[in-house]
């Protein structure tokens, strides 16, 4: 199962576009299939980053966004038996997509403000806060919208984060910069004067900046942070992003896509629009309270950074609340809904969070979910909350929600390891959703990722005799019969299905 991606990065487009289209590549190879990068411009950094992931590269020698390059696309994806083209990049338009989809192959368009003149692409995704249908007006009636935050693609660094709680200071003192991964304006250089403009006498102030392989001021930044009044370390090429924004107290960032990174590691921020596609991002997330936009770059001084850095660290109120307002904008979820979206799947699991809680006891005090089960009393809240606790923080235990197309969950499954490679499986399905054929479906896409991400190697669950639904269900789901055990006192078919 490969997937083609066309995508470029250069000092002047910046590594924004491939970093995306990676979290979406990385979502892919976790679901078991190969993907292809496919680019023009020769950038080492890039490459090297992408072959790390266990990525393909593959050069074209094409203008970039032409009909020759078009055609090419179309072709190599054709041979490598692709059924899925990814394009993302402002270098590509309206005919470069309609010739990729004339060639028979599925196309997912990755956009930012509505810049083609039509829109051929089955689907197109554009995951910023002010994206809107009217940008997509002139598209074909069968390309489909998948538009806001919600769908923001991050990267599987960053996924693992979720839960995360971020602690608050009273004063910030660990900074980090990040200005994308070009920065050919060295925008990163003002930063730096502004930052040693702040007033940091008696407090331990840090600062990490961070720039990309392909950023062509390194060794101008590097005699700046030699003469700072503290500490500063330049860093290049980072691959550890989630930790430094989870070290830091507060960012100094640029508009762009890192912003979704931002609010998902619930990192306060100010914000420089380096670009005009990053203009409406800035100020959308500026009014909102995500973050602070400090405006068009230019128009920034050097004093303007310094006062907002000194109002913004000394402002522990300010930074709770951006911090809030971030995790609430985004879930860390967007990479699996779009990937649903290209797999045609019915159903997406997730780990269970804090939040869902309630939604499980409501569940498993389901007079249905109670009479199945081979303990029938209520479970009491405190006692739920305690052994919701305790799941939480146990490795043995896998509990997964499951989502349907509409993004609504509709029930749980969970894996409890016993000896060695063995675990138990037990599942509850939300009243509205029974009979509908779920129970199977989500039965099945669970076990997989379950073979797929651990050693475990059987599973099996134990089933009432007279509880035909779920009968069918597990063997619809390819568990086949072994006998019958004996549970707390009673009788239960034993199923099991192996990897």
């Amino acid at each position: 199962m490969k997937l083609v991606v066309r995508v470029e990065a250069s000092t002047q487009i910046g590594t924004g576009h491939v970093m995306r289209c990676l979290a979406l590549a990385q979502a892919w190879q976790d679901a078991g299939g190969q993907p292809i990068f496919v680019m023009s411009t020769d950038a080492p950094p890039i490459r090297a980053r992408l072959e790390s992931e266990g990525v393909e590269v593959i050069n074209l020698s094409v203008q970039v966004g032409s009909a020759e390059d078009a055609k090419e696309t179309a072709t190599l994806a054709q041979h490598l038996g692709a059924n899925w083209v990814v394009v993302d990049g402002y270098y590509f338009g309206a005919e470069y997509q309609r010739i990729i989809k004339n060639s028979g192959l599925c196309l997912l368009f990755i956009d930012d403000y509505g810049h083609a003149q039509h829109y051929w692409a089955n689907i197109v995704l554009n995951q910023n806060i002010d994206a809107h249908e009217g940008l997509y007006l002139n598209r074909s009636p069968d390309t489909k919208l998948l538009l806001g935050t919600r769908y923001a693609l991050l990267r599987q660094e960053f996924r693992q984060w979720q839960g995360w709680t971020r602690k608050i200071s009273q004063v910030a003192q660990k900074v980090l910069v990040t200005l994308g991964g070009s920065d050919p304006e060295n925008v990163t250089l003002k930063v730096i004067r502004g930052l040693q403009r702040v007033d940091v006498q008696g407090l331990e102030a840090i600062v990490i900046v961070v720039v990309g392989g392909s950023n062509p001021h390194y060794e101008q930044l590097q005699a700046a942070v030699k003469v700072s009044q503290f500490p500063i370390s330049l860093e290049r090429n980072v691959t550890n992003m989630p930790e430094l924004m989870a070290w830091a107290d507060v960012a100094i960032s640029a508009g762009g896509s890192t912003t979704w990174e931002l609010a998902f590691m619930g990192l306060p921020s100010l914000v420089l629009i380096l670009a005009d596609n990053q203009r409406a991002i800035a100020e959308t997330l500026g009014e909102m309270g995500v973050d602070v936009n400090l405006g068009w770059h230019e128009d920034v001084s050097v004093t303007d950074i310094a006062q907002a850095m000194k109002q913004l660290r000394v402002s522990s109120g300010i930074r709770s609340e951006m911090a809030r307002h971030g995790l609430e904008l985004i879930d860390g979820e967007g990479t699996a809904r779009v990937l649903m979206h290209l797999q045609d799947q019915p159903l997406r699991l997730r780990p269970i969070h804090q939040e869902d809680c309630k939604l499980l006891w409501e569940w498993a005090n389901d007079p249905e979910v109670r009479s199945a089960s081979f303990s029938s009393d209520p479970i009491p809240w405190e006692q739920h909350l305690q052994w919701f606790a305790n799941k939480l923080h146990d490795s043995n235990c896998y509990i997964f929600m499951v989502f349907d197309y509409e993004d609504r969950a509709i029930g749980q499954v969970r894996f409890e390891r016993q000896d060695g490679n063995e675990a138990e499986i037990s599942i509850s399905l939300d009243k509205g959703k029974r009979g509908s054929g779920y129970g199977s479906s989500f039965i099945d896409i669970a076990v997989e990722e379950l073979f797929r991400h651990t050693s475990i190697s059987s599973v099996y669950a134990l089933i009432k005799p007279n509880n035909d639904t779920s009968i069918r269900a597990f063997e619809k789901a390819h568990f086949k019969k072994l006998g019958n055990k004996i549970v707390r006192g009673n009788v239960a078919l034993h199923y099991v299905r192996f990897k």
